[in-house]
C-alpha cells in the first residue's frame, strides 16, 4: 500500500484517482504530477514501483502544499478574517453562509438542524 504525505492511497484504484485522496490534490493536479513524471495514469496504485512512489512523494513535498500544512493555512486565513471583523469574518463567526447565499430558507448545512420554538404553558389553564 502506497503512503504519501501521511495518507494511505486506496489499493485497487487508478493512481490518477488515488492521488486525489490527499487533501489539497484534485484531479487536475494529480494529472499534472503524473504527466511531469511520465507515469501512466491508468496504472493501479498497487502496481507502482517503490521508485515511482518516491518520485511522486518528492514532487508533492517540493511543489505543493498538502494535508496539515494546507489545513493550517486555511484555518489561519479564516481566523484572520474573524479577527479583522470584516463581513466574511463575521459570517464565519456566526456560522452563516459566507459567499452570498440566502438564509431565510435553505442554508441548513451551515446553520445546523432546525431548532423548534418552545411554547410556554398559558397561565389561564393553571388553577
Amino acid at each position: 500500500m502506497a503512503r504519501i504525505s501521511g495518507v494511505d492511497l486506496p489499493r485497487r484504484k487508478r493512481i490518477e484517482v488515488g492521488l486525489t485522496y490527499i487533501y489539497g490534490i484534485g484531479l487536475s493536479t494529480s494529472k499534472r504530477i503524473l504527466q511531469q513524471l511520465n507515469i501512466d495514469p491508468d496504472i493501479k496504485t498497487d502496481d507502482l514501483t517503490e521508485g515511482q512512489i518516491n518520485d511522486i512523494r518528492k514532487v508533492i513535498d517540493s511543489e505543493y502544499k498538502v494535508e496539515g500544512e494546507l489545513r493550517t493555512e486555511v484555518s489561519m486565513n479564516i481566523k484572520r478574517l474573524m479577527d479583522l471583523g470584516c463581513y466574511r469574518g463575521l459570517r464565519h463567526r456566526k456560522s452563516l453562509p459566507v459567499r452570498g447565499q440566502r438564509t431565510s430558507t435553505n442554508a441548513r448545512t451551515r446553520k445546523g438542524p432546525r431548532r423548534s420554538a418552545v411554547k410556554k404553558k398559558s397561565a389561564a389553564k393553571k388553577k
